[in-house]
C-alpha cells in the first residue's frame, strides 16, 4: 500500500473518533496536505506528506509516517504519524481585571475597598 484516503488516515491515526467525522473535515476544508487545501475526502496521502488539520480552534501539523489496515490501539496510532506542530509564541497572559483561580467573587470587604480605590462611597448612592 503506497497511500490511502486521507478520511481513513485521519481516522486510523484517531486524529478523529469517526470516519463519518474525517470525512467532514475534509469536505468542509479544513484539511490541508502539503499546504493545498482539499475538498474531498478521497484524496489520497502519502508517506513525507504533512497535513494540516484545523480541529476545536487548535491546528495540528503531523507528518505521515505510515498507514494501517484497521484502526488499533493509541499507540499503534502514535506509529502513524510525527506531530510537527510548533509549541506556541507567546503563553497567554491572564486580563488585568482577572482574579486568582478559585478566588470566586470579592467578600463584602473586599468590594468595599475597590469601591474606596474607585473613588466611589457607600454613601454616594443616596
Amino acid at each position: 500500500m503506497d497511500r490511502q484516503r486521507i478520511d481513513k488516515w485521519l481516522w486510523h491515526a484517531r486524529v478523529v473518533r469517526t470516519r463519518s467525522a474525517a470525512a467532514a473535515l475534509a469536505e468542509a476544508g479544513l484539511v490541508r496536505i502539503n499546504g493545498a487545501r482539499i475538498d474531498t475526502s478521497s484524496r489520497p496521502v502519502r508517506p513525507g506528506d504533512v497535513v494540516t488539520v484545523a480541529l476545536d480552534r487548535n491546528v495540528r501539523l503531523l507528518k505521515v509516517i505510515g498507514y494501517a489496515e484497521r484502526r488499533g490501539s493509541a499507540e499503534a496510532a502514535r506509529g502513524l504519524f510525527e506531530d510537527i506542530t510548533p509549541p506556541p509564541a507567546t503563553p497567554r497572559e491572564p486580563s488585568a481585571g482577572a482574579r486568582e483561580e478559585g478566588a470566586g467573587r470579592p467578600t463584602k470587604r473586599e468590594r468595599r475597598e475597590i469601591d474606596r480605590l474607585q473613588g466611589r462611597d457607600e454613601f454616594d448612592a443616596e
